[in-house]
């Protein structure tokens, strides 16, 4: 099947649209695991149409805020909610600085040569929780609830989480900063952060939230995916992350027409690995089917 024209990875996935006009494919016939969302999220969807009247007030962050520092059993005065896990990081970089211990690492994060030394946990790409061992001073858990069936590790240091990963909602920009002194953080953000309609949604997302059975789940579908994988003679990383590690040539273009999309992580300083997002069992089968058409080129 022609792959000539296909558009260009994305800085950080999410970009099964473009690759579809690209190819001249219905967009909504794409299988997008170049983002990583948990597959087993609650119906977000249904959730925006019952509070969509929410768009016509101003919005109000307190009642949200108060029931995300119980849930994350955290003090109040230390929790900063934010427009996503992007506004989280750009927040605690623009306040503190820093950097990273080791590439490769999330290209949000600050590159300074000194200061508050930054860790996504678990780590991004690679997938693995960190060790007892490792030290951070800003921890990125955006993916540590889909990881480990826990809201945090609770360690010291600065925690900054994405919501918007835990529940699959992207669009709906939900994360949030957990700091001694937050304040210095949310003082930087400006009026009305965080839309109406988010704000609305999250009270009855976190009221579904089966982080223990997600995790459970998602582990099990990783293996499975591995598994597929390998049968298709594909070298497989697969550790702690909603996602698993391909070593290939090109299997973002030679995926895509089949109607499957998947990270190139080239952008990370790894070129021909591909990172491919823990799919549902429907989005399972779409991937047995086009690494079958595949394997038949």
């Amino acid at each position: 099947m022609a792959t000539q024209g296909i558009s260009p990875a994305g800085s950080h996935g999410g970009d099964a649209r473009a690759v579809a006009e690209s190819l001249g494919l219905d967009p909504a016939s794409m299988l997008d695991l170049s983002q990583n969302l948990n597959p087993f999220a609650p119906d977000v969807e249904r959730l925006v149409r019952e509070h969509a009247a929410a768009v016509r007030r101003y919005p109000s962050a307190d009642a949200a805020h108060r029931l995300l520092a119980d849930v994350l059993d955290v003090d109040i005065n230390r929790l900063c909610l934010t427009n996503g896990g992007s506004e989280a990081i750009a927040l605690v970089a623009s306040e503190i600085g820093g950097g990273v211990a080791l590439e490769p690492e999330f290209s949000l994060y600050p590159r300074g040569n000194e200061g508050p030394i930054w860790r996504s946990d678990p780590h991004s790409p690679g997938g693995s929780l960190a060790g007892a061992e490792v030290h951070a001073d800003v921890w990125d858990e955006a993916f540590y609830p889909l990881a480990t069936g826990r809201w945090s590790a609770v360690r010291p240091g600065v925690i900054v989480g994405s919501l918007t990963k835990t529940f699959a909602c992207p669009g709906l920009r939900l994360g949030y900063v957990i700091a001694d002194d937050v304040g210095r953080m949310a003082q930087r953000q400006q009026e009305w952060p965080i839309g109406s309609l988010a704000l609305a949604v999250l009270p009855e997302l976190l009221r579904q939230a089966d982080l223990t059975g997600w995790q459970a789940r998602i582990a099990r579908q990783r293996a499975t995916l591995a598994s597929l994988l390998e049968a298709y003679g594909w070298s497989v990383r697969a550790a702690d992350a909603p996602w698993v590690l391909v070593e290939a040539d090109d299997l973002r273009t030679r995926l895509a027409p089949f109607g499957v999309v998947v990270r190139d992580c080239a952008s990370f300083g790894m070129p021909g690995t591909f990172r491919i997002a823990v799919p549902d069992d429907d989005g399972l089968g779409a991937v047995a089917q086009a690494l079958e058409r595949l394997a038949h080129e």
